[in-house]
């Protein structure tokens, strides 16, 4: 059974994504989902220096959680459950990386990474987080820009 959910879920992203598909909830902006699957265009203009701030911030993006970014040496308690980030700019595109913060679910469907900016199909959202997404427009393209600044490898 979780062999067939999954291959459904890999099909409707290959059609979804072949096909281009538009998304826009109510008060959302508009993107459009294409093949790999990558959202190509901006929501908005996105700054690093603020994306920096939305990443650590254990309030809001919340990224150290799961992830380790060794740019980030004076931040404690970097999670493992993701994967390191320290050159993610140099492996992914704008557009790949703005997929996995609006939904890492379209990428992959078991994964915990939570959608950032998405108000539809959520299961289990808190009360406080009901109605709204985890981050802005502005605030997924801040957290792009700053991804993207991610080239190699630092030493601790």
């Amino acid at each position: 059974m979780k062999v067939r959910s999954i291959f459904g879920a890999a099909l409707g992203i290959a059609l979804m994504a072949a096909a281009g598909t538009q998304v826009q909830a109510a008060g959302l902006v508009k993107y459009t989902v294409v093949e790999h699957p990558s959202i190509p265009e901006s929501l908005t203009k996105g700054d690093p220096v603020r994306g920096r701030a939305a990443v650590i911030n254990r309030q809001k993006g919340n990224c150290l959680a799961c992830h380790s970014i060794p740019e980030i040496p004076e931040e404690q308690f970097h999670g493992e459950v993701g994967p390191v980030l320290d050159d993610v700019g140099s492996r992914m595109s704008a557009g790949e990386i703005r997929m996995r913060i609006v939904d890492p679910k379209v990428i992959n469907p078991e994964t915990a990474m939570p959608s950032f900016y998405k108000l539809e199909g959520l299961h289990r959202v808190a009360k406080k987080w009901q109605g709204k997404t985890i981050l802005s427009a502005q605030e997924v393209e801040d957290v792009v820009a700053y991804m993207l600044t991610l080239k190699g490898s630092y030493s601790n």
